[in-house]
C-alpha cells in the first residue's frame, strides 16, 4: 500500500496502546483495544449484510462514541462513511441517502419516527443500524447497533483489500444548491490534515516506522461541535490518528458548563469550536465563575468555518494565557487556505489570516492579486485536495481546477492581500448565509416562504449576529390584503426544512421590487432589513 489508510493507522494505535482510552462520553471510556474489537464487529455485519467495496455508510447520530466507532469500522471494511446532519427534515435526507447511494443507516433511536416515514422512498438503504439512546425499542426494520458491535471476528480486512484510492465523503453546503459530497482520498485527507504539525504523515506510509512512533498515548480532544461537520470530525480524526482520545459531549445542545466540564475532569489538550458562537458562552462563563474551571490542560483551542473576533481571543487568553488560539481559515472542500494563531505574545485581526503554503489568492481574470493593491480574488489552495464532488462533474470541474499544471481548490471565498501578504477575508461570493457554522441557500428558504397563502413573494438574507456570526432574516411582502404573522412564518418553515434554516426575524416590505428577469438585489434587501430592524451593517 502506498497511501495512507486510517483504518491502519487506527490498528497500530490499537495494538500499541491497548488499554489506552480512545473515546470517552459521559461516563463511559472505550479503549483502544475495545473500540478495535467493536469496530471489527460492525465491520463485519456489514460485510455480511452484502456491503460491497466502497459502498457508503451514513452516520445519522449526535456526537457519541459510537458515530466514530462506525467510522472506523467503514475503513476496515473498505466502505465510505458519510455524515448525514441530524437537523435536516425528511426532504433532505431522502435527497441525501439518494444522492449518496447510501448502503447502510447507523442512527440514533429518536430518529426512528422520522426514518419510518421515508424509508420507503430510499430503497436502497438495506441495513439500518439501531443506536439505543433511551428513545423506545428497536424498530423490526433494525438491527441494534450493539448486537453488531459484539459480532464475533477476528480484525476485518475486506476480500478488496485497502485501496490507495479509498475514500471519506462529507457533505456540505458549500456555496450553490443542494448539499453535495466532498470526496477526500483517507490519504490526501491524512495528509492535509496532519502532515503539518507530523513530518511522519508528510510522507508515504511506512507503517513499520509508524509503529514506533505510537508509544504513549496522544493529544485528548473535545470537539465542542458536531462531528457532522467537518470541524468536527476532521480534527477527531487526527487525534485519534495519533493515538490519542476523543472527548464527546452527551448534550444534544452546546451546553457550556458541561464542556467546561469535561475539559477540566479529562484534562482535554484541544478542543474545537466554530467561532464567536462557541467562543462568546465560554468566555461569559469563565467571566461568572471564576476560578471554577482549571483549564490549564488546554494547549490549542481551534475553531473553523465561522468568524471568531480578536477580542473573544484575546479574552479567552486572559483566562489560560499558555495555549494557542488557531483560527483555521478552511473549508470541507480546501484544507490549509489560511491560518491565524493567537497566543499571549500577539495576535491578528478578525479575519485576518497567514495565507497557507500552498495558497494564493486568484484574480478574477486569473493573475495573482498584489499585496496592498486593494484588488480581491479567491483564495486557492493546491497539494492535498479532494477527488472532487460525489456524482457532480460540472461543479467538481468549477471547484477544482487546474492552474498550472496543478490542480487547486477554489471553495468561493473571497479576499484582499494586504502589503505584508497576509489576507483580510470578506466572505464566500455568493448570497450564502452561515448561521452558527451552518450554510444556508436564501433561494430554499424563500421558496418555503412563498408556499405560505400570506406571502407573495420573499427575500432572505444574513445580517450581523454576536452570536451566529449571521441571523437569517426574511424580507417578505404580503398577498394582497393578508397580513404578515412572524411566528407563523418562521414555523411555517420550521415545519418544512431543518430548523437553523428558519428565519429568526421577519420583517415586512411593500414591494420586492424584483429585476424584469426576475433577480432580487440582496444587497438593497439586506440593507431595508437591517434599517427595519435597528442593524448596523459593517
Amino acid at each position: 500500500m502506498t497511501a495512507w489508510n486510517y483504518a491502519t493507522a487506527f490498528e497500530i494505535a490499537a495494538d500499541n496502546l491497548p488499554d489506552a482510552p480512545a473515546l470517552l462520553h459521559g461516563d463511559r471510556v472505550i479503549t483502544w483495544a475495545e473500540l478495535d474489537k467493536r469496530a471489527d464487529g460492525v465491520a463485519r455485519t456489514l460485510l455480511d449484510g452484502g456491503a460491497q467495496h466502497q459502498d457508503k455508510v451514513a452516520q445519522y447520530l449526535y456526537n457519541c462514541p459510537e458515530y466514530l466507532e462506525s467510522m472506523y469500522a467503514a475503513f476496515k471494511a473498505g466502505l465510505v462513511p458519510v455524515n448525514t446532519n441530524y437537523r435536516y427534515a425528511d426532504e433532505e435526507l431522502v435527497y441525501l441517502w439518494d444522492n449518496a447511494d447510501a448502503f447502510a443507516v447507523v442512527f440514533h433511536g429518536t430518529f426512528v419516527e422520522r426514518i419510518d416515514g421515508i424509508r420507503d422512498r430510499v430503497p436502497d438503504v438495506k441495513l439500518w443500524l439501531w443506536v439505543d439512546d433511551g428513545s423506545g425499542p428497536c424498530p423490526a426494520w433494525a438491527m441494534p447497533y450493539e448486537d453488531a458491535a459484539a459480532t464475533e471476528s477476528e480484525r476485518v480486512e475486506a476480500p478488496w483489500g485497502r485501496g490507495d484510492d479509498d475514500i471519506l465523503m462529507l457533505y456540505t453546503g458549500g456555496t450553490t444548491g443542494m448539499p453535495k459530497g466532498v470526496m477526500w482520498r483517507q490519504d490526501d485527507l491524512i495528509r492535509a490534515t496532519l502532515g503539518g504539525t507530523n513530518p511522519t504523515f508528510k510522507e508515504d506510509p511506512d507503517y513499520d516506522d509508524y509503529r514506533k512512533t505510537v508509544t504513549a498515548p496522544g493529544i485528548r480532544e473535545v470537539p465542542a461541535c458536531p462531528l457532522m461537520h467537518g470541524t468536527g470530525q476532521y480534527t477527531a480524526l487526527m487525534a485519534l490518528a495519533g493515538g490519542g482520545s476523543v472527548v464527546t459531549l452527551a448534550s444534544r445542545h452546546f451546553d457550556v458548563e458541561e464542556l467546561l466540564d469535561a475539559v477540566q475532569d479529562h484534562k482535554c489538550n484541544m478542543a474545537v469550536i466554530v467561532g464567536d458562537a462557541f467562543a462568546k458562552p465560554i468566555l461569559q462563563a469563565l467571566d461568572s465563575n471564576p476560578g471554577r474551571w482549571d483549564i490549564s490542560s488546554i494547549f490549542v483551542m481551534a475553531s473553523s468555518g465561522v468568524m471568531w473576533s480578536q477580542e473573544s481571543k484575546d479574552a479567552l487568553l486572559k483566562h489560560h494565557p499558555g495555549m494557542m488560539l488557531i483560527d483555521a481559515f478552511s473549508s470541507s472542500e480546501a484544507i490549509g487556505l489560511g491560518q491565524s494563531v493567537s497566543t499571549s505574545g500577539g495576535s491578528s485581526g478578525t479575519a485576518k489570516f497567514a495565507l497557507g503554503e500552498n495558497a494564493r489568492v486568484i484574480a478574477d481574470d486569473g493573475r495573482d492579486v498584489v499585496p496592498g493593491s486593494g484588488e480581491t480574488g479567491r483564495v486557492a489552495v493546491r497539494g492535498f485536495t479532494p477527488i472532487g464532488y460525489y456524482k457532480d462533474p460540472e461543479k467538481s470541474a468549477a471547484t477544482f481546477v487546474r492552474i498550472d499544471g496543478q490542480t487547486y481548490s477554489i471553495p468561493g471565498d473571497y479576499a484582499t492581500v494586504e502589503e505584508d501578504g497576509s489576507l483580510t477575508l470578506l466572505g464566500r461570493g455568493s448570497v450564502c448565509i452561515n448561521t452558527g457554522g451552518e450554510k444556508v441557500f436564501p433561494e430554499e428558504v424563500e421558496e418555503v416562504l412563498k408556499t405560505h397563502p400570506t406571502v407573495l413573494d420573499s427575500v432572505v438574507v444574513g445580517l450581523p449576529d454576536d452570536k451566529f456570526g449571521e441571523a437569517i432574516t426574511a424580507v417578505v411582502e404580503a398577498r394582497p390584503g393578508e397580513a404578515i404573522d412572524e411566528q407563523a412564518l418562521i414555523g411555517h418553515v420550521k415545519g418544512n426544512l431543518a430548523s437553523f434554516k428558519a428565519p429568526k426575524r421577519v420583517v415586512a416590505i411593500d414591494t420586492i421590487g424584483r429585476a424584469p428577469n426576475g433577480k432580487v438585489d440582496y444587497k438593497r434587501m439586506k440593507a431595508y432589513a437591517a434599517g427595519e430592524l435597528g442593524v448596523t451593517l459593517p
